[in-house]
C-alpha cells in the first residue's frame, strides 16, 4: 500500500464518519474527531465515563496524521502513518465496528426506461507475510455474482461512483447466479493463487535465522540431558517469533448493485 493510497483511505474514512478535516497540507492532515471516533481511536475510557456520568460537555480530540516522514519535526506533532503503523492498524480495526458490511446501489443520470443493476460482492482484505518481520498488502477485490468475473482495485473504482443505500427510481436488480458465500470462497481461492505467485525467499531467510538462534539456544544447554522448563519456553518463543505465516484478514465487504459496464 503506497503512501498516496493511505492518504486517500484516511480522507475517505474520516469524511465517511463525519469527522471534519480542519487542515490538510502536503504530507499531513489534522482532523476533528467525533465522539464515536474519539472513543474508538483515542483510548480515553475514563474521560468518557466521567463525561457521561456527570452530563459534562464532551470534548472530542483533534488528531494529526503525518504521511510524509520529512514533516515530522518540532513544528508538526502527530502520528507518522505508514502501512504497518499501529495507528493505521487501529483505524483498520475500527472499520469492523463501524461498517463491516454494506449494501449500496449505483445512481445514474438515466431518467427514462428501466436500468438493470448487476450484483457485485466486494471485499477489502489484508494479506500479511509474517515471521520475525512483517509485510502487509492491502487488496480490494470484487466479483460479479452473475458471470463470476473478478477484478482488483475494486474499492478505487467504487470511489468514483455515486453509491447510495436506496435503490434508484427506474432501476431493478439482477438476481445473482452465484451465492454470496460462494463468491467469498472464489475470492479466497483467488487470494491463495496470489500468495502462491509471490516471492518466498523471506520465509527461507526466516527459517535460517530461526536455525541460527536455535543452535545458539542449544549451545547454552549443551551437556544437560534433561532440559529444564526454561529451555522449552525459550524454544517455543523462537518458533512463535520466526515461523513463517501468511495471514489473510477480511477488513470489510459489501454487496454493490452496479450498471453493466461500470467495472472494468
Amino acid at each position: 500500500m503506497q503512501q498516496q493510497e493511505i492518504v486517500n483511505f484516511l480522507e475517505k474514512y474520516f469524511v465517511s464518519n463525519h469527522c471534519e478535516i480542519i487542515e490538510k497540507q502536503q504530507g499531513y492532515m489534522t482532523v476533528q474527531l467525533t465522539i464515536e471516533i474519539d472513543k474508538l481511536l483515542m483510548n480515553r475510557p475514563f474521560y468518557w465515563t466521567y463525561v457521561e456520568k456527570t452530563n459534562g460537555t464532551p470534548n472530542p480530540m483533534k488528531l494529526t496524521l503525518i504521511t510524509d516522514r520529512d514533516k515530522t519535526s518540532d513544528e508538526i506533532k502527530g502520528d507518522f502513518i505508514h502501512f504497518g503503523a499501529p495507528r493505521l492498524h487501529q483505524i483498520f480495526e475500527s472499520t469492523k465496528k463501524l461498517a463491516s458490511y454494506i449494501r449500496l446501489y449505483q445512481h445514474t443520470t438515466v431518467t427514462t426506461g428501466n436500468t438493470a443493476l448487476f450484483p457485485w460482492l466486494g471485499l477489502n482484505v489484508k494479506v500479511s507475510f509474517k515471521c520475525d518481520r512483517k509485510r502487509d498488502i492491502l487488496m480490494s477485490l470484487g466479483i460479479q455474482l452473475i458471470n463470476g468475473s473478478i477484478v482488483e482495485g475494486f474499492q478505487e473504482q467504487l470511489e468514483q461512483l455515486d453509491l447510495r443505500p436506496k435503490i434508484p427510481d427506474l432501476a431493478y436488480t439482477m438476481s445473482p447466479l452465484i451465492k454470496p458465500q460462494s463468491g467469498v470462497n472464489r475470492l479466497q481461492q483467488y487470494i491463495r493463487g496470489f500468495v502462491e505467485t509471490q516471492e518466498h525467499t523471506w520465509a527461507d531467510e526466516a527459517r535460517k535465522r530461526w536455525d541460527e538462534d536455535l543452535a545458539l539456544l542449544n549451545s547454552f544447554y549443551e551437556g544437560i540431558d534433561e532440559k529444564p522448563e526454561s529451555y522449552t519456553i525459550e524454544k517455543e518463543a523462537l518458533r512463535e517469533q520466526y515461523e513463517p505465516k501468511v495471514l489473510v484478514e477480511i477488513i470489510n465487504g459489501g454487496l454493490f448493485y452496479l450498471t453493466q459496464n461500470t467495472i472494468q
